[in-house]
């Protein structure tokens, strides 16, 4: 499995970052990694939903687990992926703290290629995290 771990101060409050990083059907704005989003069904705070990835423009299943202004936990359930990534957003002083956590592998054949995709995943999530601090900062 390829652990990753990111966090960034934001100079927001966490109900403008929480604004940003929930609203799902943007996440190819900030993730660069994911290139479509197609929600499925909701029931409650989950989401099942469908996304591309950047990856040989391959397509995965996801159950999306929002408890509101804290966390947001997306499970990789079908596809070349296999994991967990989880946002969560936390108050320091008068900062928004947010992080990223990715807990993944490839699935099959393309399981010997995990190391080499963790540090497109993780320059991403750094890209990511920054943009979604440039947009709450404004």
């Amino acid at each position: 499995m390829a652990e990753i771990q990111i966090s960034v101060e934001i100079s927001a409050p966490i109900d403008k970052v929480w604004d940003i990083v929930s609203n799902l059907d943007n996440e190819p704005e900030f993730w660069k990694g994911t290139k479509e989003v197609k929600n499925l069904s909701k029931n409650g705070d989950t989401i099942t939903r469908e996304i591309t990835i950047a990856f040989r423009d391959q397509k995965c299943m996801q159950e999306v687990k929002i408890q509101p202004k804290e966390k947001i936990e997306i499970t990789f359930t079908k596809g070349i992926i296999d994991g967990i990534k989880i946002i969560t957003l936390t108050t320091k002083d008068e900062k928004t703290v947010l992080k990223a956590k990715w807990d993944i592998k490839l699935t099959g054949m393309m399981g010997m290629f995990t190391g080499v995709i963790k540090k497109h995943i993780e320059n991403g999530t750094v890209q990511a995290l920054q943009k979604i601090k440039e947009q709450a900062e404004r």
